[in-house]
């Protein structure tokens, strides 16, 4: 059975698991850390070591891909929206490979979630434009056309009077501000409307954390395109890092 590990860091969590690459779903428990206060690389590397030991994997020949939540450009991280400032033009890759003392995979996390349900989940054999999004600490966006990824859009940046549209319609806005279903939705609403007036898309794919509770806001959207839950939820990130290692 080919098997590969993905290890998803967020704003909030770091999320690991060992990934069966044919069927695309976890072989082993999906661990979790909280991501350390500030998000310093030497921080965050260390939470990556614990959980690589936590999945008993840190001597294992296994792929390994890492999802961040950055634009990734050969290997080098070219956004902190989220994070340390230390991580703006940082050589992320390198970085993790020589704390790891291993080849990794290294992707943008929603790119990574974006692959996970193109191969795997709700946009597997979708033709045409699919924009995932990914609604937590930020929003994360992948554009896959007739499933090949379009790296490093980062749709949570379009502007919204002044600062990016994640400040005010992420779901880490609902919980900041203690907003009901409803209020956020209104919110979503004119993100996914704007974002549907600039690219037309055939399918949003929501992930994230929230996209456990999809009953709670996805009906309240009115949209021309439709709109599903992603079918590995908060897995899908990992899921998609250890598929990209594979490669």
């Amino acid at each position: 059975m080919a098997q590969a590990i993905g290890v998803d860091i967020g704003g909030t969590g770091i999320k690991a698991g060992i990934v069966d690459l044919e069927s695309g779903i976890l072989a082993s428990d999906r661990v979790r850390i909280p991501t350390p206060e500030g998000a310093h690389p030497a921080d965050v590397m260390e939470t990556v070591q614990a959980l690589l030991h936590k999945l008993d994997v840190a001597e294992s020949s296994l792929p390994l891909g890492v999802a961040f939540p950055a634009i990734v450009r050969r290997g080098k991280t070219m956004s902190a929206a989220n994070i340390s400032q230390e991580w703006f033009d940082f050589e992320a890759e390198k970085f993790f490979e020589d704390g790891l003392g291993r080849h990794i995979t290294f992707v943008n996390d929603a790119d990574a979630a974006g692959v996970a349900e193109a191969r795997h989940g709700a946009a597997r054999d979708v033709q045409g434009l699919t924009i995932l999004t990914t609604l937590g600490t930020g929003i994360g966006s992948a554009f896959l056309h007739n499933g090949v990824l379009i790296p490093n859009t980062e749709l949570g940046h379009l502007d919204r009077n002044g600062t990016s549209i994640e400040r005010w319609a992420a779901s880490s806005a609902m919980e900041r501000e203690e907003l009901s279903w409803e209020e956020w939705a209104e919110r979503l609403q004119v993100f996914y409307q704007q974002v549907e007036f600039l690219f037309s898309p055939d399918l949003f794919v929501v992930g994230g954390g929230v996209s456990k509770n999809p009953e709670k806001f996805i009906p309240l959207l009115e949209l021309d395109t439709p709109i599903i839950p992603a079918i590995h939820r908060n897995a899908s990130g990992i899921i998609g890092a250890a598929a990209l290692s594979a490669d």
